[in-house]
């Protein structure tokens, strides 16, 4: 890895890096003011605890959390923009945290739910609703192409799957769930060997990989990230199924021709929704008469734009819809919805498990990179699951046919038969 090419958090623009301990000075008037209008709207039940630099930095023993802040323009960040400046604060190491820091995050969505103010609508504004072919590559490359051997610390170490496990027996591991999401990606298409599958937003390969191997058909996956495409080029050689799979780097919207059968696991986050109309024009025309589709994507109960900060420095771009928005891609393309399923806790446990094995190697991300990645994404990841256990997040998987398919499920007996 060319680490010399690398910002501050893996983000361009970033002028974020990590302290010890800031320049000390005394807290005036106005900042213990404004620190008590920050405890006293968490509420007496709260479980954290908020001090300033001039009180000692101590771990709680009553299991409460206790948030530092080590300087005045930290205070003031916080104040005026809490939304994007808690995470580069934190990152940085001018806000540390003593205690859980999931508790804190959830307790950060109870808070921001009850004070949505002048700093959340700044939080909001001006970003695109439907990033263009050049946003799209600068984005995925941005999140996708800072290092292959990073992903693979804490990914599952069979199909290397960025995306939602599914946890028939909650006893599994990461490796078993991430297998059980494909089988249960596959049973739901209903794949038959000798069958054409397109995919848009391949990852490193694992999927189209498991789905020739296991199923017996023949994929096109199309990727725009180069490091995924050429680690999911080399990866269907050694396993001698390149004859059988071809990974395209191109954008999903370049693809041609028609399948049994097209899956997006992961990709619509990225595509932004002024762009569902012409994306469910290319899903109906990249079917057969027969075919079926499934899209599995991060989504909310109501519309929102992501936090700006996982916007601005890890994720950016990305736009999780509702159920309702979604409805874009098929309805004014003659397409029917089979079947819509929600397993946004299957989400949380996913990021508990990627969480546990990034800290088991958090030494080696620290040698990758340096102090201010590794708290970013140690708040990127556990704000992640603080945000699908509040249901601020959810997980859909929508199975859809042309209008008029004869070739449908007539139950869900299917899915949950015994792994071929």
């Amino acid at each position: 890895m060319n680490r010399s090419r690398l910002e501050p958090l893996g983000v361009p623009g970033s002028d974020y890096s990590f302290q010890e301990e800031p320049a000390r000075h005394e807290p005036s008037a106005i900042d213990r003011w404004l620190l008590k209008q920050i405890v006293d709207k968490l509420g007496p039940q709260s479980a954290v605890r908020a001090t300033l630099w001039d009180e000692p930095d101590v771990t709680p023993r009553d299991g409460t959390v206790r948030v530092r802040i080590k300087d005045r323009k930290a205070l003031w960040q916080l104040v005026v923009h809490p939304d994007l400046h808690f995470g580069d604060l934190y990152s940085a190491g001018r806000i540390e945290v003593r205690g859980d820091l999931l508790t804190l995050l959830l307790e950060a969505y109870r808070y921001t739910e009850k004070n949505a103010g002048f700093g959340a609508l700044l939080a909001r504004g001006g970003r695109k609703l439907a990033p263009d072919l050049h946003d799209s590559k600068r984005n995925i490359h941005h999140h996708y192409d800072i290092g292959n051997d990073f992903y693979k610390l804490w990914l599952d170490r069979e199909a290397l799957q960025y995306t939602c496990a599914y946890f028939a027996d909650p006893a599994m591991t990461i490796e078993q769930a991430q297998q059980a999401k494909m089988h249960h990606v596959c049973r739901k298409l209903q794949l038959k060997p000798g069958e054409r599958v397109v995919e848009a937003g391949g990852g490193w390969g694992g999927f189209a990989l498991f789905m020739a191997k296991n199923y017996g058909v023949r994929v096109r996956s199309f990727n725009i990230s180069k490091e995924q495409i050429a680690y999911s080029r080399e990866w269907a050689k050694r396993l001698g199924l390149d004859g059988q799979v071809e990974f395209i780097e191109d954008d999903y919207r370049n693809l041609t021709g028609t399948y049994d059968a097209f899956v997006s696991i992961g990709m619509l986050e990225h595509v932004g929704k002024g762009n569902y109309r012409d994306l469910g024009a290319l899903m109906s025309r990249a079917l057969t008469p027969e075919g079926r589709g499934l899209v599995h994507t991060i989504g909310r109960d109501a519309p929102a734009l992501m936090n700006a900060w996982i916007d601005k420095r890890i994720f950016p771009g990305a736009y999780p819809p509702t159920l309702r928005e979604m409805m874009d891609l098929f309805e004014p393309h003659k397409l029917s919805v089979l079947d819509v399923e929600n397993i946004r806790l299957h989400y949380a446990k996913t990021l508990e498990w990627w969480l546990q094995r990034y800290e088991e190697n958090v030494d080696a991300v620290r040698a990758m990179f340096d102090e201010t990645f590794v708290r970013a994404w140690r708040l990127y990841l556990v704000g992640s699951i603080a945000a699908f256990l509040a249901g601020k997040l959810q997980l859909f998987q929508v199975l859809y046919a042309r209008t008029g398919a004869k070739n449908v499920p007539w139950t869900r007996a299917h899915v949950y038969r015994d792994h071929p």
